[in-house]
């Protein structure tokens, strides 16, 4: 899918004087008006840059949050526009709106290296109905497409999808050509031994990318409140840990695809146990068969971790996705931030490590190794269902080469 798809550079001699609308995906977390993290801003940037460099007029379009009914000011992109701003080294000018003859203007008076910002699609409800109408009046002032926003690819909303029905070519930026090379690829055709390392609170919500992994790789790690599943459906106490009964059928019955595939799944053999559910709560490592009755699994044991390395040392790709623990605890990380470090190690000997969306990403800034992997997905919805071999309507929209 990646491959077969056009990016910016393919149509790099088309660019000057145009105006492009870009999707980017800038929905970043404030606390207020303050961004706490501007990740998906500043990775937004190469494409936005090579733009310009190339004389487009570049106007980038994003959500932000889940407004309920129409605008509100705690969801307009302003704080956004300002920090691209920073980051561009120049004025990147905020319209009031997302349609309408004011952003028309605006987009129409610009010059040859402007950036602007529309305010945030979702201030209408048309955005997420993909409406025909408000298509056609967010497209209008342009030209081109530009889709480099993976965040929301797997959404067939007015921004990511529709707008390509009026703007020829539609293309990809860099990051979401990248994220497509990274994902689509190591699924499609990643170097073997491959793994999966599949975490996370609950299977039902992992339990199609599970079995989706299962078919395509040699070996797979479950970690995080989904192993009490697993543990319940090998006939296991497990305390107060966190269980979904109505999915211990489906964890037997992926241990049993496990085994008639020949493909090994390895659950955490110590676990760290608490009293209750806190940052402060009583902790002991226990072994995963002797769980006690009111305790529960918050986290791998240290052995768990030293499997782990070993379990993965011949890998030469490797898929994480979510954690191994409640590792926003400081008691509860070592399992999480343990095999994020044999994945920095995995890395530097040369095998492709690749962080898929979500939890496991802010894991990995937070143990300070974010930058040691080969690629961390900035993706959580449109992460999983890629891996789970999903076509994305934002990405089958796009022009093929």
């Amino acid at each position: 899918m990646s491959s077969q798809k056009k990016s910016i550079e393919d149509i790099a001699d088309q660019l000057k004087g145009k105006r492009v609308l870009v999707r980017c995906d800038v929905n970043v977390p404030l606390d207020g008006k303050t961004i706490t993290d501007d990740t998906r801003i500043r990775s937004s940037i190469p494409t936005i840059e090579y733009l310009k460099e190339k004389g487009a007029i570049v106007t980038v379009c994003s959500h932000l949050g889940r407004p309920k009914n129409g605008p509100e000011d705690k969801f307009s992109l302003g704080p956004c526009a300002v920090r691209m701003g920073e980051l561009l080294g120049q004025e990147v000018k905020l319209a009031p709106d997302c349609i309408g003859d004011d952003v028309a203007k605006i987009v129409a008076d610009a010059k040859e290296g402007d950036v602007i910002m529309l305010e945030n699609t979702r201030f209408y409800k048309e955005e997420e109905k993909n409406d025909p109408e408000f298509v056609e009046k967010l497209a209008a002032p342009f030209d081109l497409f530009v889709n480099d926003a993976f965040g929301t690819a797997h959404r067939a909303h007015a921004s990511t999808e529709g707008v390509t029905k009026f703007l020829s070519p539609a293309v990809s930026g860099f990051l979401l050509a990248k994220e497509l090379e990274y994902l689509d690829g190591a699924v499609s055709n990643g170097k073997k031994p491959m793994a999966a390392i599949v975490g996370g609170s609950k299977v039902s919500s992992k339990i199609t990318v599970l079995e989706a992994l299962l078919d395509k790789c040699d070996k797979i790690i479950i970690g995080g409140g989904m192993v009490f599943t697993f543990l319940k459906a090998k006939g296991l106490s497990v305390g107060t840990s966190l269980v979904e009964d109505d999915y211990v059928e489906t964890a037997k019955e992926v241990l049993a695809k496990a085994e008639k595939l020949g493909k090994t799944i390895l659950l955490p053999s110590d676990i760290v146990v608490a009293n209750e559910f806190s940052p402060d709560a009583e902790t002991k490592t226990v072994s995963s068969d002797a769980i006690p009755d009111g305790w529960m699994g918050l986290d791998n044991g240290p052995e768990s971790t030293k499997e782990q390395k070993e379990f993965l040392s011949d890998c030469k790709t490797v898929i994480m996705n979510g954690p191994m623990g409640v590792f926003e605890f400081e008691k509860f990380n070592k399992g999480t931030f343990g095999i994020v470090d044999i994945l920095a190690d995995l890395t530097k000997q040369g095998a492709v490590t690749i962080i898929g969306g979500g939890d496991s990403v802010a894991a990995c800034e937070q143990s300070g190794k974010a930058g040691e992997m080969s690629h961390i997905s900035t993706g959580g919805g449109a992460s999983l269902e890629l891996l789970e071999g999903k076509i994305l309507p934002g990405v089958a929209a796009l022009a093929d080469k």
